[in-house]
Order: C-alpha cells, then structure tokens, then sequence
C-alpha cells in the first residue's frame, strides 16, 4: 500500500499556539442570557470553537510575520505599498488598485462611485454588507441566483451561479437601464459557499457588456472559487488555481476583494479597477474617508502580510488539505444526522435546521435556534442565514415574510483547527440531533433597523 502525505496531511505544521476556553454548561448559559441570546455578542473567551466567521480569523504563516517585520509605515508612497500593489496587479491584471482596510469599505467606496439613487445592483447573491451598501447609496439590490441554488441536496457543482436567464430578462427588460452594476460574488457565500463556474462568469460578463452595465467581482474566496473551478468544470483540470484566478479577474472591468479571507490576514481589502476616469472618484473618496490612497488605512506590516498572502492561498496543497478537512467535516455532521447544504463547499458548511428543526415554525427562528444550541451544549458559536437575517418583521419585530430558507453557517477559519476540534462540532450536533425537540424557538426584544442580525437580543421561548 502506498500513503501519499500530499492528500492526508496538511501542508504545515503549528508553530504558535492559542489557549482555547471551556467554560462548563452554567457558565455557557449565564453567557448567552447576557449576550440577549445572540452570538455576535459573547465575548470571545467565553468560545471553544469559533466558527462565527472566516473573515480576519486565520493564521498567518512564518513567510507572513517576516515579511511584516520589514514593514514601512512612512505615510505616503511606502515600500510596502509597492510591494504589495505588484502582487496585486500581477493576480488582476488591473492596472489601478486602491488598499482599504476591509471589505465593506471597498464596497462603500466603489459603490459610491459606480451607482446612483433609483439605480439597481444585479448579483447572483447579495451578501448581507454588500446589500446594505447598495441601499445605502440609494439604489436596490437584486439577487438572481441559479435555479439549482435553493435545491440544498442536489450535487449540482456550480450552485453559485447566477440566473443567465433572468439576467438577461432583465437586462433587455423596461428595468433595463436601471440597472448600473452587475456583480459577481465568487463564491457564493449567502447560498451554501457554493463555487461560480467559469462559464457562468464568462456569460454574465458577455451580457453585461452588451448591454454597457460595469462587471464587477466580490472576490473574497477567489482562490477557493478557482479550487473548486479545477476540480467541477471540464477544461479547467490541468489549469493551476492561479491560472483560474486570473482568468477570472480578466471577465470582469473590476472587483472589490476583501483579503481577511483569501488574503489569509487578519485586516485589509482591496477595489481592482480597469477605468482611470473610475478610479480617481474611488480614489478622492479613499482619501477623504480612508487613508491616503498608498495606504488606505492599512498598516505597512498589514500591506505586506498580505502581498505574502495572496501568493500562499493559491498553492494547491493548501487548497485541498483546506478543501478536504471541509468535505470530512460535512460528511461526519450527515453521518450524525444532520443535513448540510450539497456538495460542500471550502470556506463554510450550511446546515438544514429547517429540517432538523421541524418543530418550531419560522416565526421561532429554527436557524438562530440551532445556532444557539450548539453554544449552550458545547461552547460553539456560529450564525444563522435564515429567518432572522433574511426574513421580513413588522414594527413589533414580528415576522411577516420568513427567508426561503432556514440554514446555519459553520465558517471555518483558515489553519486555525485541527481534526479533533472538527470531530468535537460533529459530536456536539450529533447528540442535538438525538432529541431535536430539546431545541426551543426564539422571539426577538430589540433590533436595529439595519443588518438585524449583528445587534439584534432575544430570549428563548419555553
């Protein structure tokens, strides 16, 4: 028998470690009564595993912290700026790139710039910054996500994609000059972290283009999207993931990319742009509200982690010791009795609380209520994507339209955890899911008016 390392092992090995907390089953519940029974509010020492995000929570590598050492912080035109601006350009191919320190800064500067009040905003989905940008701004988000999307068991393997149809109906339609920008979230994170093929990209960015509306990127799991790319599509296998990425890139007029995902660092973004007459309204709002525009509120050490980064998460054993530790997570979750959204994807497992949680109706957040299970039963923290996030409330905080689905999103933060922390989640929703109708529904006390789910406090229903 021949053991191949390059498909058991990951390719690293711990270097610093982190004490994790265990607080017993009384101290977890005092937490979450004081957290108002969200877990957006517990306090970072009172979790064992974290799976809440993915964003800004993995590790860096030994190349990353030396890099940082050579930090320059002067304030304009520093080296790592330098540094980092060609790492960036040779990945896009874009000829302007602006730093930001996140995200949803990228997406506040950009969208801005590219769409005005009255405007509408096309993607295959919307995440939940993202959607609140685009109405910030004035103009209305429109999700068109594939038809195969909401079949969660289907082992369809591009279940990103957006609706080629819809698009076009909506494109040559009378909300047709409505539209101002055509976004592309790669991959798809609100519907399962579910991989856009490279056809479905090329399509969109055609009929885009033909119809004069900008295409954009929101590439922050380029390289996972390019993994799953090289391993689902015909004509991709023998392609390396950068070589995907790349191609990628080159669809689209430009992207915005926030790398404490696929940038493998703890802060920092980044708005790719082709169009100089585009990047200089970008560019004098960067200025105003971020930083100068060889910054862009990013520390010289952040710049250059992240010119390392973007280099390291396109290797491909990374790629597939990543990919595999998520496919193994979801495969002893179904062995448990729990349903996740198919096939797996990289970044995040979905699961079907929906269907483990018959018992309690919409209205009671069967989502929100697992997710907060597995904190009282085993100190794990994640969140919901379903009726509390997506779904419709009245000025009583009482559900009028519920979400089309009820999931819970497992994020798994990039060389962070180990195969027995993995084993431990499948364990503590194996016995959830031994006696279901234990799990009791929530009703909310008080919420913003604007992305509920960050501050919104509940209490359980008895």
């Amino acid at each position: 028998m021949t053991i191949d390392p390059v498909t058991m092992l990951p390719p690293y090995r711990i270097k610093v470690v982190e004490p994790i907390p265990f607080l017993d089953a009384g101290q977890r519940r005092e937490a979450m009564a004081s957290a108002g029974y969200n877990p957006f509010n517990l306090r970072a020492d009172q979790v064992t595993i974290d799976l809440l995000s993915d964003s800004g929570t993995g590790a860096t590598s030994a190349d990353q912290e030396a890099a940082a050492a050579r930090g320059d912080e002067s304030y304009a035109g520093a080296r790592s700026w330098f540094r980092f601006r060609e790492e960036i350009a040779d990945l896009t191919g874009y000829p302007h790139v602006l730093p930001v320190h996140q995200g949803r800064a990228g997406e506040r500067v950009l969208f801005g710039a590219l769409l005005k009040p009255g405007q509408i905003c096309v993607s295959n989905t919307h995440f939940d910054t993202t959607h609140a940008n685009v109405e910030l701004v004035g103009a209305q988000a429109l999700d068109l996500p594939c038809p195969e999307a909401l079949d969660f068991d289907s082992p369809a393997p591009f279940k990103g994609n957006i609706d080629l149809d819809r698009l076009a109906e909506v494109l040559a339609g009378p909300d047709g000059k409505r539209v101002g920008l055509v976004l592309m979230t790669i991959t798809n994170n609100g519907l399962g972290a579910q991989p856009v093929s490279m056809a479905n990209l090329a399509a969109a960015a055609d009929l885009a283009r033909r119809h004069g509306v900008p295409f954009f990127l929101d590439a922050a799991r380029f390289a996972e999207n390019a993994w799953l790319v090289s391993r689902r599509e015909a004509g991709y296998q023998d392609w390396t993931p950068r070589a995907i990425a790349v191609r990628a890139f080159e669809l689209a007029d430009g992207c915005v990319v926030s790398l404490k995902k696929d940038g493998l660092s703890s802060i920092g973004a980044f708005i790719g742009l082709r169009d100089a007459d585009l990047h200089a309204r970008c560019e004098a709002n960067l200025i105003a509200t971020e930083g100068f525009s060889t910054y862009g509120g990013l520390a010289g050490h952040d710049l250059e982690r992240l010119a390392v980064g973007v280099r390291e998460v396109l290797e491909p054993a990374y790629l597939q010791a990543r990919a595999a530790a998520t496919a193994r997570l979801a495969q002893m979750i179904n062995d448990a009795g729990v349903a996740t959204v198919q096939p797996a994807g990289v970044h995040a497992l979905y699961l079907n609380a929906g269907r483990l949680l018959p018992h309690l109706p919409a209205e009671r957040f069967p989502g929100h209520a697992l997710a907060c299970q597995l904190y009282l039963d085993g100190g794990i923290r994640c969140a919901e994507l379903g009726s509390l996030y997506l779904g419709t409330m009245d000025d009583d905080h009482r559900l009028v339209r519920p979400a089309p689905f009820e999931l819970v999103r497992l994020a798994i933060p990039r060389r962070v955890y180990a195969e027995e922390h993995l084993r431990y989640v499948a364990a503590v929703l194996g016995e959830i899911a031994k006696d279901p109708e234990q799990v009791t529904g929530y009703r909310i006390v008080s919420a913003p008016a604007v992305l509920r789910h960050f501050k919104v406090r509940l209490e359980p229903l008895r």
